[in-house]
């Protein structure tokens, strides 16, 4: 079979429903319903779907809630090596420019992993990292204020996290209900998971190739 000379994913611009979701952070993390799935479009790529992604939006920010099964190994997740570590990935663009290709002040990267952190490794951690070649990076923000929670299954992990408000800048959900967004999981043994294109484009730094959300009520 003839390799593809570019992902199909490439032709098409997707939108993402993201429903409103009322709910509070809990020391088990968040329980995100069913309607808050979003889409994998992997399946253009032949890639491999191993993982449940549901988004949530509130006035007070954004939750995540991720399943990953069919791991037969344990995370790599280490506080030193972000990019090369389990865990997922999300990249939120709060002012949905899709026409541009450097990042601004309004477009963040936010990372949970399972794992990692602490003396033994083992609790998991929340992070927002700058974007590569970035024309702006958006306010500072004490890490403290990224919620995250983890717990280990036989064959994977389920992991929950929050964004509040104050970590988003340029969140306004009344005035731009509409953001630009991309979504990664990353696994040294199954692969990667995303929205629509892969690693192999860059996805990372280009919020071009992100795709739209809506943000529902």
């Amino acid at each position: 079979m003839a390799k593809q000379l570019i992902d199909p994913a490439l032709l098409f611009r997707f939108e993402i429903p993201v429903e409103h979701w009322r709910g509070d952070w809990t020391t088990k993390g968040i329980s995100l319903p069913e309607k808050c799935q979003v889409p994998t479009f992997a399946e253009f790529s032949n890639r491999s779907v191993f993982a449940d992604i549901r988004v949530g939006w509130s006035e007070e920010g954004i939750g995540v809630q991720i399943a990953v099964k069919g791991k037969r190994q344990l995370p790599w997740c280490r506080e030193t090596r972000l990019d090369e570590s389990d865990g997922f990935h999300l990249w939120i663009d709060t002012r949905c420019s899709p026409g541009i290709h450097r990042a601004t002040q309004y477009c963040h990267r936010f990372l949970w992993m399972p794992t990692g952190g602490g003396s033994r490794r083992e609790t998991p951690i929340a992070a927002m990292v700058p974007i590569n070649r970035a024309r702006s990076q958006p306010r500072q923000i004490d890490g403290r204020c990224l919620k995250v929670a983890a717990v280990p299954r036989h064959d994977g992990y389920q992991l929950s996290g929050f964004v509040p408000k104050q970590a988003l800048t340029g969140y306004d959900p009344q005035e731009q209900p509409r953001i630009g967004l991309y979504y990664a999981v990353m696994d040294r043994e199954l692969g990667w998971q995303g929205t629509t294109l892969g690693p192999e484009y860059p996805v990372a730094d280009d919020p071009s190739l992100w795709s739209e959300a809506s943000l529902r009520r």
